[in-house]
């Protein structure tokens, strides 16, 4: 009952981190280490999880999936919106494919995710004060161009070391080219899809053998939990970046980063 309880928790974190640009991984890493949590699996957990992220986003956004759906064969901007999302996915997904087991076994630490998250608030305080968001050319995901979404996923590349946040890198590569707050935060909620999807089936498929039974309960548990918190989160940052900046995000990685460190020299993670 007590590992359950810290699923919940867990479930919980990655449901409001997920789409936020503070990284859902870094913070379930640490929060899995401050709860002591035993069935972490080797980083699956933590992977897992998002797949409540992806059904979250499936859920909010399915009206515009089922008419884009229908406008695929007779609409060029839709068309060429997909392939972007693609193109966008695929960088991560190769370097995922071929380091992942690396990735989990050397990066998977408070000290990485603390300073990730460091470096990444100042990037975000250094986009918002060169004004990046006001140079902004394109205003509907639909209108974005190959190029951009080539840009966007290369950056979203960077998010495979846990603490610089997947939808932060996406959100941060499409602004700077040329995409506005709004619409980089929405192609970032788009681009989940695939990545955190297929992510997530690679790494179950892996590891599948290793699992126990009582881990599956685990797992499904804070799946469900970590896509009813994103599917409340998704609408509260739309409305959030329709009025401000991501400058109190960057402020927040770089004070919690902080405290990470300072745990982790106290020996308390």
């Amino acid at each position: 009952m007590a590992d359950l309880v810290k699923v919940i928790v867990l479930g919980i974190v990655e449901g409001l981190t997920e789409f936020l640009p503070i990284s859902s991984t870094g913070h379930l890493i640490v929060t899995a280490a401050l709860l002591d949590f035993g069935a972490a699996m080797g980083g699956t957990f933590e992977i897992f999880i998002q797949i409540g992220a992806v059904v979250a986003v499936i859920i909010y956004y399915r009206a515009q999936l089922l008419r884009q759906a229908a406008a695929i064969p007779k609409d060029t901007n839709v068309r060429r919106f997909w392939l972007g999302v693609v193109i966008a996915f695929i960088p991560a997904a190769v370097i995922g494919v071929l380091f992942s087991d690396t990735i989990k076994q050397v990066l998977f630490n408070p000290t990485v995710v603390a300073i990730s998250l460091i470096v990444g608030g100042v990037v975000f305080l250094v986009v918002e004060r060169l004004g990046v968001a006001g140079k902004a050319t394109t205003h509907e995901i639909t209108a974005m161009t190959t190029r951009q979404a080539v840009i966007v996923g290369l950056a979203q590349t960077v998010a495979l070391v846990p603490g610089v946040s997947r939808s932060g890198a996406s959100i941060v590569g499409g602004m700077l080219a040329g995409l506005d707050r709004s619409t980089a935060t929405q192609f970032s909620f788009y681009l989940a899809i695939p990545t955190l999807g297929i992510a997530t089936l690679y790494d179950l498929a892996k590891n599948l053998n290793q699992l126990q039974s009582n881990e599956w309960v685990y797992l499904l548990v804070g799946a469900v939990v970590s896509g009813i918190v994103a599917w409340l989160t998704i609408g509260w940052l739309l409305r959030y970046v329709s009025r401000n900046s991501f400058s109190a995000f960057g402020c927040y990685r770089i004070l919690a980063g902080i405290g990470i460190l300072l745990l982790v020299a106290a020996a308390r993670l």
